[in-house]
């Protein structure tokens, strides 16, 4: 198709922002530029149905020549679509008119078999092609324009980067680790955890029957996204060590035009690091609704230890473009890796003859770094009293409070 090139380039857009490329791409297909924002799974299902559909076709009538003249696929392609398109968007629009009514709705969760499709996908790949892209230097004269195009789509706040001269930035990678100004991000020294990033707060609450939810409604097996502690038949009752203590979690999601650096949320020791390779899935807050256990299909890195009040731990969650997750003080881990075996984990321990104590983070010290944006999930224990000062969905910068005791 004379679309390939720009099919080629939403496909590869939507994995880092689906909804707002779906909009984009639709607009292109349709010939109408403003078309209205669409859910993020859309796209998934759109733009895979059109390249699969056009490689199907396309060999289709590469052994029956005859029929090319007669047959169109992008016209039964666009109908098809358009009619899932309509299908989805009324079954949401009930799901509205039920919600003004006051009446809960329970997400909508994604078959197996669209999990399978989903994860068919070469995200790793992808990712691995994005990570040498971003260190190919830029000429000085593309520079504004490839940045000022992200900056725009994105929403970045170049205000508060240490640096603001876009001519600054060699390549893509430099640009996605810029650090901030001292001043714009001050640490909250009166409360004991802080936000460990920009991002949007998707969930937070209490560990109820080692099941954590990624957002309401949808949960992972705290077991499956930790892995297992092989001395005891609870999980819960192990990573509770302290008589009048509750299991907590939070989960902040940074967007592409985010800050991408993170933080230590307290003062800890970081005792074990445990790699899980995995799937690259989009971790936009959209898939997340609709993908049940998506920090557990996707590659993590879980750093646990401890701090004053027990057993803390923050994982690092891997998505489409983000393989490369970096902990500033482990240079022997390595992540995105071309092979690897499905359900299994690469245990370290910081803790040496030499260092008993393990890695000692204060509140606020520079922790590591996503290429684009990702996930932390947070999992600690405190007192029953603690109590998060959050809402659903809010917006948080690193530095900020996450509760109180």
């Amino acid at each position: 198709y004379n679309n390939s090139l720009i099919l080629f380039i939403f496909y590869y857009l939507h994995l880092i922002e689906p909804g707002r490329c779906a909009s984009l791409y639709l607009g292109h297909i349709l010939s109408y530029p403003n078309k209205p924002y669409i859910n993020g799974k859309l796209i998934i299902i759109i733009i895979h149905f059109h390249i699969y559909g056009c490689m199907v076709f396309s060999f289709f009538l590469l052994g029956f020549p005859g029929l090319q003249a007669y047959i169109r696929p992008l016209p039964l392609l666009l109908a098809t679509g358009g009619g899932y398109v309509g299908y989805d968007q009324y079954g949401r629009y009930k799901d509205r008119q039920l919600e003004k009514l006051g009446i809960e709705v329970p997400p909508r969760i994604a078959s197996e078999i669209q999990v399978t499709i989903y994860k068919s996908i070469p995200t790793r790949l992808l990712s691995r092609a994005w990570g040498r892209l971003n260190q190919v230097d830029l000429p000085t004269w593309l520079r504004k324009p490839i940045f000022r195009l992200y900056i725009w789509t994105f929403g970045v706040n170049m205000k508060e980067a240490a640096i603001e001269d876009l001519q600054h930035y060699r390549n893509l990678g430099e640009f996605f680790r810029r650090k901030l100004k001292p001043q714009v991000r001050p640490v909250c020294d009166s409360h004991c955890v802080i936000s460990p990033a920009d991002g949007k707060i998707l969930h937070f609450g209490r560990v109820k029957n080692c099941e954590v939810e990624q957002v309401k409604g949808v949960t992972y097996s705290l077991e499956t996204f930790l892995g297992p502690r092989n001395w005891t038949e609870n999980l819960s009752d192990t990573l509770v060590t302290k008589e009048g203590n509750e299991l907590f979690h939070c989960v902040v999601y940074l967007a592409p035009g985010d800050y991408h650096c993170f933080h230590s949320p307290t003062d800890w020791r970081v005792a074990h690091r445990r790699h899980f390779p995995g799937s690259l899935m989009s971790v936009n807050p959209g898939v997340a609704r609709w993908i049940k256990e998506l920090f557990c299909h996707n590659e993590r890195v879980v750093l646990s230890g401890e701090w004053t009040h027990g057993f803390f731990s923050l994982t690092a969650v891997g998505a489409t473009n983000v393989g490369s997750i970096r902990i500033y003080f482990d240079k022997e881990l390595r992540t995105n890796n071309p092979r690897y075996s499905k359900g299994t984990y690469n245990d370290f321990s910081y803790v040496t003859n030499n260092n008993r104590e393990g890695i000692s983070m204060r509140k606020g010290e520079h922790l590591g770094e996503f290429n684009l944006g990702s996930t932390i999930v947070l999992l600690f224990e405190a007192p029953r009293d603690f109590t998060f000062n959050l809402k659903a969905g809010q917006k948080i910068r690193f530095g900020e409070p996450l509760g109180t005791m």
